[in-house]
């Protein structure tokens, strides 16, 4: 019996239809979740974050090679399936939290040396990875299945550029492992997925600046996608327009420039030019 055929059995027995108000699709095709795997290069002594468990098919794969597997399932239906299906087959190294993972205190991963591997809701992708990006004790790495759309965007170079790209960027490396076809998953998204790795920077890494006053700089640049930059900057700012005109040549910039068209090099070196606009 495949995947697909077992996830069919499950949910006909259980009744573990997918919720699709949560963004729920079941992986049922094996070799993605050996991929999952593979990036995720486990050791022995790993512990991982496994957010949106499901059925458990990840989870039984990721127990057999990691020390630890924190299990983190917000439907409560499919979080009892799973607890009883780890008792059965005698799992004990799996911690299952029935909760909403966007909801759980920074406290919870205090000293917590972790990785993630995610098949996360399409719905939640942004919030997820800020809330991890930024984290008191961030993640060594997360391998996530995300909407192809989405993990395009988060690596994109200009003019493509976006908030969400310079967020990951700004903290960490992201790759992209490979297409997951829509098919691979039971109901069939409308859109195929990705597999994409997120290395988070050691804090040697990040960038030299305060990140408050850094990123409330890149929202006033993208507070109006379609207008120039010193248009958006000079509202922002409460400048005249030509002040960052002026500002923008003095640095190697055009004057017409639009947020997206800036890589975070860019960004860093708009910031040194104009953060004493913003103390």
């Amino acid at each position: 019996m495949n995947l697909l055929e077992k996830t069919l059995e499950l949910s006909r027995l259980y009744g573990l239809k997918p919720d699709h108000s949560k963004g729920q699709n079941f992986l049922v095709e094996e070799e993605f979740f050996d991929a999952a795997i593979s990036a995720a290069e486990i050791k022995s002594a790993d512990t991982i974050l496994e957010v949106g468990p499901g059925l458990g098919f990840l989870t039984e794969k990721l127990a057999k090679i990691s020390q630890k597997v924190i299990a983190v399932e917000l439907d409560k239906k499919l979080a009892d399936f799973l607890g009883a299906k780890l008792i059965t087959q005698k799992i004990n190294n799996v911690e299952l939290i029935s909760d909403d993972i966007l909801k759980i205190n920074d406290d919870f991963f205090s000293g917590l040396d972790y990785k993630i591997v995610a098949n996360l809701p399409y719905n939640i992708t942004s919030i997820f990875l800020r809330k991890f990006l930024t984290a008191k004790n961030k993640p060594q790495s997360l391998v996530l299945m995300l909407q192809k759309e989405v993990a395009e965007r988060i690596v994109a170079t200009v003019p493509q550029m976006s908030i969400l790209a310079l967020s990951v960027q700004f903290y960490a490396k992201a790759e992209i492992i490979g297409i997951v076809p829509a098919e691979a998953f039971w109901p069939q998204p409308k859109v195929n997925s990705t597999l994409i790795k997120i290395v988070l920077k050691p804090p040697t890494e990040l960038p030299p600046v305060n990140h408050e006053l850094f990123w409330r700089l890149v929202k006033i640049g993208y507070s109006a996608k379609r207008k120039m930059l010193k248009n958006n900057l000079g509202n922002g700012l409460h400048l005249n327009p030509a002040e960052i005109e002026k500002g923008l040549i003095e640095i190697g910039y055009n004057a017409k420039v639009r947020a997206q068209e800036l890589s975070l090099e860019d960004w860093l070196n708009l910031f040194a030019k104009f953060s004493s606009f913003m103390l």
